[in-house]
C-alpha cells in the first residue's frame, strides 16, 4: 500500500508540476461550480427539448438524486477515510504548486464522481441524438477532474476514484431514468 500511496503522490508532483502561473487563474475558473451555469442551462434546454414535460420532471428528480447521492457518498469517505489533501500533506506542500486548497480530507473527489455523474447520464440519454456530445461531456468532465490535480487539492488516485463512481451512479441512474421515463417515449421532433 506503501508503494501505491508513493506513485499516486509522485504523479500529482509531477501533474501538479506541469503548471504555471499564467494558467492558474483558468484552470481555478475550470473547478469553480458557478462558471458552469450556462452549461447546465444548456443540458436542461436538451433534456426539454427532446423530453415530454413529465418525463423531463421525472429525469431532473434523477438527477438530483443522483447527484445529492455522488456528493454525499464522497463526503462519506473523506470523513471515514481521513485521507489528507496534497496541500495538507506535509511531506508534499514543500514540494508542490500550491494554487488553492480545500478542506482537510480528499478521498475521493467530489467533483470528479458529480461531474462524471452528469456526463455518463446526460450522455445516455442524449448521445445517441447529438453525435458529438458523448465525447464533448467527457471531456468537460475529464477537464474539471484534472483541475483538481493541477490545483493541488486532490491526488490523481482520488480523481480517478471519483470518477469511477460517478460514471457507475450515472450508469445506474440512466437506467432508472429510462426506465421510468419510457425512453422510447421521446418527443417527436419535427
Amino acid at each position: 500500500m506503501d508503494e501505491f500511496i508513493s506513485e499516486d503522490q509522485k504523479a500529482l508532483l509531477f501533474l501538479n508540476g506541469l503548471g504555471n502561473k499564467s494558467f492558474d487563474p483558468f484552470w481555478i475558473l475550470m473547478s469553480d461550480k458557478f462558471v458552469w451555469i450556462p452549461l447546465y442551462i444548456i443540458f436542461l434546454y436538451l433534456l426539454y427539448k427532446n423530453y415530454r414535460l413529465r418525463n423531463f420532471i421525472f429525469i431532473l428528480i434523477f438527477i438530483g438524486i443522483g447527484i445529492s447521492i455522488s456528493d454525499q457518498l464522497a463526503g462519506i469517505f473523506k470523513n471515514g477515510i481521513l485521507r489528507l489533501r496534497p496541500c495538507h500533506t506535509p511531506s508534499l506542500e514543500a514540494k508542490m504548486r500550491l494554487v488553492t486548497c480545500g478542506g482537510m480530507y480528499g478521498f475521493y473527489s467530489s467533483h470528479a464522481s458529480n461531474m462524471f455523474f452528469i456526463a455518463t447520464f446526460l450522455s445516455s440519454l442524449l448521445g445517441k441524438k447529438y453525435k458529438f456530445f458523448t465525447v464533448s461531456i467527457f471531456l468537460w468532465a475529464s477537464i474539471i477532474a484534472y483541475s483538481r490535480i493541477y490545483l493541488g487539492v486532490h491526488f490523481p488516485f482520488d480523481v480517478a476514484f471519483g470518477a469511477a463512481v460517478g460514471f457507475l451512479l450515472g450508469g445506474l441512474f440512466s437506467v432508472l431514468a429510462k426506465k421510468t421515463t419510457n425512453y422510447q417515449n421521446l418527443k417527436e421532433v419535427e
